[in-house]
């Protein structure tokens, strides 16, 4: 685990953008067992490419879509364990990845970037992927 100063601005540049910070398996659940609407994960990390690209894109998607996701939530690797193996659950049969997204239509994954497709690409692309996930499922 992190020190909470450290990762305290790291966890508030998602949530000052609507992001709902869950802090433990029960949170995780109640938010990911819906069947009604969508819902956007965010395995948040302190982690470099989660600061370059993960956390801006997400907020540049989220701020240029049409179609937004009804609830965003995040996670955060290395703080929450529980929290995170729980919405990880959710997320199979992707490996574990942080950071990595995942949306959520009626209680079905339906699209994931994970960690490769974050570290290896271009800011732009990502934003693009997700505004186009984001049309096809909210």
């Amino acid at each position: 685990m992190y020190p909470e100063y450290m990762v305290a601005p790291i966890r508030e540049d998602l949530t000052s953008a609507g992001f709902e910070q869950l802090m433990t398996p029960e949170e995780v659940e109640q938010a990911l067992s819906t069947k009604e609407g969508t819902v956007l994960v965010a395995i948040n990390s302190v982690c470099g490419c989660a600061a370059s690209k993960a956390r801006p894109a997400l907020k540049m998607a989220v701020a240029a879509a049409d179609q937004k996701p009804d609830k965003m939530i995040t996670v955060f690797a290395g703080m929450e364990a529980d929290a995170v193996a729980k919405a990880r659950e959710y997320m199979l049969p992707y490996p574990p990845s942080s950071p990595s997204i995942a949306l959520f239509k009626n209680g079905e994954l339906v699209h994931m970037i994970e960690r490769y497709h974050i570290e290896g690409n271009e800011l732009n692309r990502i934003v693009d992927n997700l505004k186009g996930a984001f049309e096809a499922y909210c």
